[in-house]
């Protein structure tokens, strides 16, 4: 508020700060997610999925890049960004076309969610972070343009636009027409945490009985299940006959097919390595404590597990300990995938002993 006037701001200081002792006294502070777990909500503020969609204003990427421009298929494409709005532009025979960028899918590369005359449509190029510029989105390779609208971007089917707002934000509601003004960019605490809000609504009148259901207590299957609603279910590969590199993408998928997964076993599910409240830890050797969970070998990786839970220890199975190395476990046997088209490298969690000039398993 860069000014305001005596009337006005008296009003301010009644609302937020002037209110009587006694009032303070009867009135009970609001509770939010943090009010208890403000470590979590603060490393949660940074992590990914906590900004899996942003408003189309102020975002970094953009600020640092404020002119990117492409050429494809006959079509000129620019983003320009200035006084913290971005605008999303193409041009070629047709005339030119201008729209602004309301939704940004993805915190560091990004897809552009565009409306025009009711309908949504997906960007026809993306800003890819390893490249800093703007290429064709994945999956719109094969598409030719005839007019200006299409060359703007892939028109979205509804099931598409909910699919893209119920994994990118949260309150959608997948009964009503999209309505994406009403979100909030990103997974908040209720979007996976069913209840949250009701726990937070009991914990303002003293009541903590409603604790949302931990999802520590998931085993693999279940995780794999959960996560997957957005980053894809074995099952729904499988239905859907994706085949080739592009699966890599999908790591519940990919998990799924690893020798060693087993349902039943929360050692290789996915919040057994990854905590979604955090950046993810890209250092190799921050996985070898994962791998050798399992695969300590022998007496060792049993008593390991007898020390962290003795109910649970006689059924962990223990792995085949690896005779090559205790290190960097991963850089061998998930390995990276640069995706053609995708321009960034994926992490392969199809686990396995990896072989030169082997074909990508399915």
């Amino acid at each position: 508020m860069a000014w305001v006037c005596g009337t006005a701001l008296a009003s301010v200081v009644l609302a937020f700060g002037g209110a009587s002792a006694q009032e303070k006294a009867a009135a009970p502070e609001p509770v939010a997610c943090g009010t208890c777990h403000l470590g979590v909500v603060n490393a949660y503020a940074q992590a990914p999925m906590r900004h899996a969609m942003e408003p189309g204003n102020g975002d970094p990427a953009l600020q640092a890049h404020p002119s990117l421009s492409a050429q494809q298929n006959g079509y000129t494409y620019t983003v320009q960004t200035k006084d913290g709005k971005s605008t999303y532009t193409v041009t070629g025979a047709g005339g030119s076309l201008t729209l602004p960028l309301r939704w940004i899918l993805g915190q560091h590369s990004q897809t552009w969610v565009l409306e025009k005359d009711g309908r949504f449509y997906e960007s026809m190029v993306s800003y890819f972070a390893k490249d800093q510029s703007l290429a064709t989105t994945p999956g719109d390779d094969a598409i030719v343009p005839h007019t200006l609208t299409e060359a703007m971007g892939r028109e979205l089917s509804i099931w598409e636009v909910r699919n893209c707002f119920t994994c990118h934000a949260t309150g959608f509601n997948p009964e009503e027409e999209p309505a994406p003004e009403k979100l909030t960019g990103g997974l908040n605490c209720e979007r996976c945490h069913a209840g949250a809000d009701k726990h937070m609504a009991d914990a303002q009148q003293d009541n903590f009985k409603s604790i949302p259901k931990s999802l520590k207590k998931m085993n693999a299957g279940e995780t794999s299940d959960f996560c997957g609603q957005c980053h894809r279910t074995w099952d729904k590969v499988v239905r859907e006959g994706w085949h080739g590199p592009a699966t890599v993408r999908f790591q519940p998928y990919r998990l799924a097919n690893s020798r060693c997964f087993d349902s039943a076993d929360k050692r290789i599910g996915c919040i057994a390595c990854h905590d979604p409240h955090q950046q993810v830890n890209r250092s190799e050797a921050y996985y070898d404590t994962k791998c050798l969970a399992c695969h300590a070998g022998g007496a060792a990786a049993v008593k390991k597990s007898a020390a962290a839970s003795k109910p649970a220890a006689a059924a962990a199975p223990v792995g085949k300990a690896c005779p090559v190395a205790k290190e960097k476990c991963v850089h061998c046997h998930m390995p990276k995938v640069d995706l053609a088209g995708g321009h960034a490298v994926f992490t392969d969690h199809q686990i396995r002993v990896v072989r030169a000039g082997e074909a990508y398993p399915n």
